[in-house]
């Protein structure tokens, strides 16, 4: 199959805007030729930092308390001083945004690594310049313009004793593997399963399916600790509809009314094919087009 026959599940239209934006670096606001840090950097050299994916909806950033909460356990968890408190990191994003006089249909990446390193070595008390605070903020409006067809994958969501999967690092060569192995079988995303050989999550969004009237979802053992996730189990909950956390399998998979994937890009994204397999009617189905209302209608009360 040929390549451009692929959708990212992060495709947006082109945007002319995004060829004269500014970012910010450790304090600064700057042009794209100046946003660079050095290769000594520990994310660049070791993958060692964490990170944040956020969305601008009508002047507004989504959740961006939950962000903040979620990236600072992140960094606590890999013992990484951020040396910002999250109302500074905050206000990095709204500086940002308000340089780049940006409203809506943004999307930011927010980048922390430790930092600057005096060797080329792995240990982190070789990181002693502090760490590197980089914001990245496009004009991104999602368009996606067919469902995504899914293949399950062997590369697996690990155990939490190797590289705990609710980590949102920058180390994420596993799930680049899986995208890969997806693409080679001429999928757009990889199904990837957990330890115990459940349905989990694709190699970069959180994955549902509808039977039967009910949402489902992985038990959240071995997945990335998605907020947008977390905000379709609310709405589910807040308007009577039956969602469960559990194991379930492909068999389960392959034979679900709808499928669809979460994330802060694309909110819900519908899935057409799972290993060549006809998901409903291939289509975007009724629940999943619920659920964004619904979606869309939290984002605009919090």
């Amino acid at each position: 199959m040929s390549t451009n026959t692929h959708v990212s599940t992060h495709k947006a239209e082109e945007d002319a805007r995004n060829e004269s934006l500014l970012y910010y670096v450790n304090g600064r606001i700057v042009p794209r030729a100046d946003a660079v840090v050095s290769i000594y950097d520990s994310g660049f050299m070791l993958g060692d930092g964490v990170w944040e994916g956020m969305r601008l909806y009508d002047g507004k950033w989504a959740f961006i308390d939950e962000h903040m909460e979620r990236l600072f356990e992140a960094a606590k968890a890999i013992d990484m001083d951020i040396g910002m408190t999250p109302d500074e990191v905050k206000q990095a994003v709204y500086d940002t945004q308000a340089a780049n006089q940006m409203q809506g249909d943004v999307h930011c990446r927010l980048m922390v690594t430790r930092g600057v390193k005096t060797r080329p070595f792995q240990h982190p008390r070789l990181s002693q310049q502090g760490p590197t605070v980089a914001i990245i903020m496009e004009h991104s409006k999602p368009s996606i313009p067919r469902p995504i067809r899914l293949a399950t994958v062997p590369h697996l969501r690990g155990l939490p004793m190797t590289q705990d999967p609710k980590l949102n690092s920058h180390s994420k060569l596993n799930c680049i593997l899986a995208c890969i192995a997806a693409e080679k079988a001429g999928a757009d995303e990889a199904l990837m399963l957990d330890v115990h050989g459940f349905v989990n999550t694709t190699n970069a969004c959180n994955f549902f399916i509808v039977k039967k009237g009910e949402v489902w979802t992985s038990t959240g053992d071995y997945c990335m600790n998605g907020i947008t996730r977390r905000k379709v189990i609310q709405v589910c909950r807040e308007n009577g509809i039956p969602v469960h956390e559990r194991n379930f399998s492909l068999v389960d998979t392959y034979v679900a009314d709808e499928a669809f994937l979460t994330g802060t890009f694309g909110a819900q994204t519908p899935v057409g094919t799972i290993d060549g397999r006809t998901i409903g009617t291939g289509e975007m189905g009724p629940m999943t087009l619920r659920l964004r209302g619904l979606y869309k209608e939290l984002v605009n009360r919090t």
